[in-house]
């Protein structure tokens, strides 16, 4: 029996030499993408050997592209990222998405610098947007991003294979940005480019209504769509284009516009019906009346349709004769059946401006006709405004009294206060202006003018004598009316008396009378002037022409006292042998004055006597005149 042949067991140092040997044929570095071979499935890893002294545990899941399933055996030859050679437990640390993650950026990249698509799956919702794998990579998909038009369920769009757009790479960061609405917007411009370059202005298509707005519909024409304005439906007044079509429906259309720039396609369906405005002159000729309907009311008119398609305005300012500044609502109403009259036709402006208060009767005209100037009228008044009276009239108008037609002597402020809303007035006529609507009315001239009577015939004139009573007293003077006559005066203060101290208006009482004269007449400014001063000086004159002088030395009071004693017959004559001695004049006495001092001049006497002699001078010229006054008396 031979023996066994010993086995040769290497040193530590020979096993070391080895191994490292072994290590230095391969390429392998940590942070670097190998390949490696499946050798074994267990459970949920895939245990893969790269060549080291052992093997490396990969979850299945990481071979798995999300929403596709995983199809791994062993023999298979992955690639798969070394992160380190040996771990705690003696394992190689690999993992295939690192690698796939290595793979797709290096490869991404490349596509983001040619601005080429990529593909992806959306695999997860997050806030703001979705998460996509770009084969190993993920992005993030910004809600925005999703669809042209916003989606409310994208559902149908999750693990589903789709090309995307790369905005935005930060490889530091780890972050990329896609877009699935920029390919959409880009396949959608190219479609559009076709079926445009295919469309002419003028071409009759047919299309699908897709969505409907305010102001028109937007017409599915095969890949683009089209606008139909609301104006372009039809050539009635349209509110809404629901009253023409609908969504769903197919509708016919002509093309009116392309723009080529911006792909924007204007239809129209009521290009395909005649015009009605053609010869719309001839149709309608102005100063002609017909009956229409109300379609629309605004705030500056009313809108009548004459016939399908034709409409003309009513401006708010041809409904009515009387009411004016009200909204058009309160005249007429939407659906009513009216009866205008054609005031214009602009057939290049597409306008027709319509008449309502044509077809009535003008009350101004009529109002004028059966009342001429100085015709008498009875209303009510219906308003107060700080320039006259408006008056009520026949026919629902009204007629004005202005401040200056109220009162003769009164001021126009003063007058208008005797007037309240609601009253029943008479005026006369004193102009009718059917053109300008206007009536002017005047209640004053119910009277005759005073200064047209008194004043006119020449009674009342400067110098007359007038009884007045007082009205009011103020403090520069009083107000007065002339007794018997519809006449005011007003006297100043300086004109209350001769006298500075009875120039006090307090001394007169309402309703007193006194007596004046009339100092100014003047018809134009329709003032008259009065004075009781000028009054007490041409009595005093008077007085004085009659009875004496004041020069004589009798007072005023004297003369007016005699004048009264006359006048009632009670003076009684003096005895003769007790005549009252006149006085001298002051220039009698004066000149007898000088005539005594040239006479005590002349004479030789001692010169400490020429005032007796002056004094008996003078008595003996005094006694000397009092004797002929008795004489002649």
């Amino acid at each position: 029996m031979t023996e066994p042949q010993a086995i040769s067991q290497p040193s530590h140092d020979e096993f070391a030499a080895l191994l490292e040997e072994s290590l230095s044929g391969t390429a392998l570095q940590e942070g670097s993408v190998v390949k490696g071979t499946v050798v074994s499935i267990e459970k949920d890893v895939a245990v893969i050997d790269v060549g080291l002294k052992t093997e490396g545990r990969v979850p299945l899941k990481e071979f798995g592209v999300p929403g596709l399933s995983t199809d791994l055996g062993v023999g298979d030859e992955v690639d798969v990222y070394l992160e380190r050679v040996e771990n705690a437990a003696g394992e190689a640390v690999l993992s295939r998405e690192k690698a796939r993650r290595e793979e797709s950026w290096t490869r991404l990249e490349e596509k983001h610098k040619a601005n080429e698509k990529v593909e992806g799956v959306i695999f997860n919702r997050v806030k703001g947007g979705f998460t996509v794998d770009l084969d190993g990579a993920v992005a993030f998909l910004p809600g925005s991003q999703v669809d042209i038009r916003p989606i409310r369920d994208v559902t149908p769009l999750m693990n589903t294979p789709q090309p995307f757009q790369i905005l935005k790479m930060d490889r530091r960061r780890g972050n990329i940005v896609v877009s699935r609405r920029s390919v959409l917007e880009e396949s959608r411009a190219e479609k559009r480019s076709e079926i445009v370059a295919r469309l002419e202005e003028g071409q009759v298509i047919e299309g699908v209504v897709k969505n409907i707005t305010d102001y028109g519909a937007f017409i599915d024409l095969g890949g683009i769509d089209g606008l139909l304005h609301v104006t372009d439906m039809a050539w009635r007044r349209v509110n809404h284009p629901s009253e023409i079509v609908n969504v769903g429906d197919s509708v016919k259309v002509q093309i009116i516009r392309i723009n080529t720039e911006t792909q924007r396609i204007s239809l129209g369906i009521k290009q395909l019906e005649s015009d009605p405005w053609e010869g719309i002159a001839a149709k309608y000729p102005v100063d002609s009346r017909f009956k229409g309907t109300v379609t629309n009311i605004t705030d500056y008119g009313a809108f009548v349709e004459l016939e399908p398609g034709v409409e003309g305005l009513i401006h708010v300012s041809e409904m009515s004769w009387t009411k004016k500044n009200i909204h058009p609502g309160k005249i007429i109403s939407t659906s009513q059946e009216v009866e205008v009259q054609v005031l214009e036709v602009d057939p290049d402006k597409r306008r027709i401006s319509l008449g309502l208060k044509q077809t009535q009767e003008n009350p101004w005209i009529a109002f004028a006709g059966g009342h001429k100037a100085g015709a008498e009228i009875e209303g009510q008044v219906r308003n107060i405004t700080e320039f006259g009276l408006f008056v009520g009239l026949e026919g629902g108008i009204d007629g004005m009294v202005h401040l200056s037609d109220l009162d003769w002597s009164k001021s126009g402020e003063e007058a208008l206060k005797d007037y309240k809303k609601g009253d029943t007035v008479k005026a006369v006529v004193l102009e009718a202006d059917a053109e300008k609507e206007r009536i002017s009315l005047g209640i004053k001239q119910l009277t005759p003018d005073p200064f047209e009577g008194e004043a006119a015939s020449g009674k009342l004139k400067k110098g007359v004598r007038v009884t007045c009573e007082v009205t009011a007293v103020k403090d520069n003077g009083i107000e007065a009316k002339l007794i018997d006559q519809d006449l005011t005066t007003f006297i100043r203060r300086s004109d209350l008396s001769r006298d500075r101290s009875e120039q006090r208006p307090d001394r007169f009482g309402v309703g007193e009378k006194f007596d004046a004269v009339v100092t100014q007449v003047d018809p134009k400014t329709r003032k008259l002037t009065a004075s009781i001063k000028a009054l007490e000086i041409a009595e005093e004159k008077e007085a004085v022409a009659q009875y004496g002088s004041t020069d004589s030395g009798a007072s005023l009071g004297d003369i007016l006292g005699a004048a009264l004693n006359k006048a009632s017959g009670d003076v009684e004559e003096e005895p003769a042998e007790k005549p009252k001695p006149k006085r001298k004049t002051a220039a009698k006495a004066k000149a007898d004055d000088e005539a005594a001092e040239a006479e005590a001049s002349s004479e030789e006497e001692p010169a400490e006597k020429p005032k007796r002699k002056r004094a008996a001078k003078a008595k003996t010229d005094d006694e000397a005149a009092d004797a002929k006054a008795s004489s002649e008396e």
